[in-house]
């Protein structure tokens, strides 16, 4: 039997999480849902999912044209699970509606780690959601710390690790914020990033800084970690290798920038062109003096659809071991 998923907020990160559940065979979608008639909601029943919208809103979605399947609350109470992918500021009166309902709910990493008391990460703790109610899948910059963080910590220890963020402004399809014809330096410091990661891994110094710059395609990292045991440039780029979603590329092998990354993704085939995996500079590893040095991108919009393709699985108890989850994941992603 497989597990009956609900999106609630199709939007940039809900319709990728609808997309990846489709490629499961474990579980399916039941609906998604969405605020106001958009040709996002013309688009996902074009795609054949059910749509459901707020309580006195379906005659906006009448008039426009759009086929709804009922209300939100229809929706909660028609699925094992909800992925919600809404905005921020919601959360609350939404988590009252799940616990009503009695379903499952996963939300994004734009809400604080207090609202379900467990952030999730597939590689760093995907067992402390085993059975859960309520999970957090964690903020794309924090998925990508953690991703090469863990095994670094895992095989060397990381006894304190410096983070420059230098963040994107917006999402390519939003007009709302941006680009900005500056540089914004995050003042409120540290940034949230580094308390996000130790939401999963407390144990971990982490300090942060984010700048914001005029580009819309990917966040880039500039880590510098202090390692508790001696390693090597070239350890490092064979852990790097191994480690899950995690790809590494060269700038010898015309990949510069950002914007060689994306076109890498476009040229794989994948869809909406997403880079699920976190991006590392092989040639801009190095170690030095017991200091590892390296830089990382981020696709905002996507690398953490997997994250919440694994949860669903711990949450719903599927599959009990992380590595077997992220490879069904990955397999049926094309990652």
């Amino acid at each position: 039997m497989k597990v009956k998923v609900g999106i609630n907020g199709y939007g940039t990160i809900g319709k990728r999480v609808a997309t990846a559940v489709d490629q499961q065979d474990d579980m399916e979608i039941v609906g998604v849902t969405k605020t106001r008639p958009s040709f996002e909601a013309a688009m996902a029943v074009k795609l054949g999912y059910r749509l459901y919208v707020p309580e006195g809103r379906e005659e906006d979605f009448r008039k426009a044209g759009i086929k709804i399947a009922g209300t939100v609350t229809d929706l909660f109470g028609k699925a094992d699970i909800i992925v919600d992918c809404t905005p921020g500021g919601f959360a609350d009166g939404y988590k009252r509606m799940f616990e009503e309902a009695g379903v499952k709910a996963i939300w994004q990493g734009g809400e604080d780690h207090s609202l379900t008391g467990i952030s999730f990460n597939a590689t760093a703790n995907y067992k402390e959601s085993w059975g859960a109610q309520f999970s957090r899948v964690v903020s794309c910059n924090t998925t990508g710390l953690l991703r090469t963080l863990y095994p670094l910590d895992k095989k060397y220890g990381v006894e304190d690790c410096y983070v420059t963020l230098i963040r994107r402004s917006a999402d390519p399809g939003d007009s709302k914020t941006g680009p900005i014809n500056a540089v914004e330096p995050s003042t409120k410091l540290p940034t949230h990033h580094g308390p996000d990661v130790q939401s999963v891994m407390p144990w971990i110094k982490v300090h942060s800084m984010a700048v914001k710059v005029p580009t819309t395609i990917m966040h880039v990292h500039a880590i510098t970690v202090r390692l508790g045991k001696d390693a090597t440039t070239e350890d490092v780029v064979k852990l790097f290798s191994k480690a899950p979603r995690v790809k590494l590329v060269r700038t010898k092998d015309g990949v510069k920038s950002t914007a060689e990354v994306m076109e890498m993704a476009r040229d794989m085939g994948r869809s909406r062109g997403d880079m699920f995996e976190i991006v590392v500079w092989e040639d801009g590893i190095k170690v030095e003096d017991g200091m590892l040095y390296y830089y990382q991108a981020v696709h905002q919009e996507s690398d953490v659809i997997p994250e919440n393709i694994d949860c669903i699985r711990s949450m719903c108890k599927l599959i009990e071991d992380p590595a077997e989850s992220m490879a069904k994941t990955d397999r049926a992603m094309g990652i």
